[in-house]
């Protein structure tokens, strides 16, 4: 029997695994993720979400599977992660207004029997209406900006922002289970479904 272990504390992560049966315990990563935006946007994602896992992996044992994952925002090649300030946020969404930009998520596995690890990313083309700055400063209010990449959050109000998506929508709200399904029974011979 596989030991699942969430390497992150983000609820919408915790959310989409217990919705698709994954029972599993979450053990938030104490990982250093100040690595350099100067990497090309996918390679950035897949290192942060390598380096998360990892750190919780070093104290696995034998049946654990550790997961783990970090979604960025990014528009024109800029990267955007999580809000600095409320200044931060407004900037990110009025820059996303009437665009279409990219989340990328990346996602890793790391098997607590042999340290053996996949780390894949997975990019979900959004596009924003346009919104005013009274709208921007409305749904920032709301407190749904602060702990998203990009300000913002499609499972909850933000999805009064996007105008349409193309790709996988749990990708968008940080864990693309689809992909990562295919990862564990591909890569490790785990069958989740």
């Amino acid at each position: 029997m596989k030991n699942f272990i969430l390497a992150s504390q983000s609820p919408r992560r915790q959310e989409i695994l217990k919705e698709a049966g994954v029972i599993h315990r979450v053990i938030p990563s104490d990982a250093d993720e100040n690595i350099s935006d100067a990497l090309p946007p996918e390679k950035y994602v897949m290192e942060l979400a390598l380096l998360k896992g990892a750190a919780v992996a070093k104290n696995a044992e034998k049946n654990d599977i550790v997961i783990s994952a970090d979604t960025i925002v990014v528009l024109d090649g800029e990267i955007m992660g999580k809000p600095k300030d409320f200044e931060d946020a407004k900037s990110m969404l009025m820059k996303l207004s009437g665009k279409w930009h990219s989340v990328l998520t990346g996602y890793s596995v790391i098997s607590g029997a042999d340290g053996s690890a996949s780390v894949k990313y997975e990019e979900t083309k959004v596009k924003f209406r346009e919104i005013t700055e009274k709208e921007a400063l409305r749904y920032i209010r709301s407190g749904e900006s602060m702990d998203k990449a990009g300000s913002y959050g499609i499972q909850g109000k933000g999805r009064l922002l996007v105008e349409r998506i193309d790709g996988d929508y749990f990708n968008v709200v940080g864990l693309p289970i689809c992909a990562l399904a295919k990862m564990l029974k591909e890569d490790f011979g785990i069958d989740i479904l």
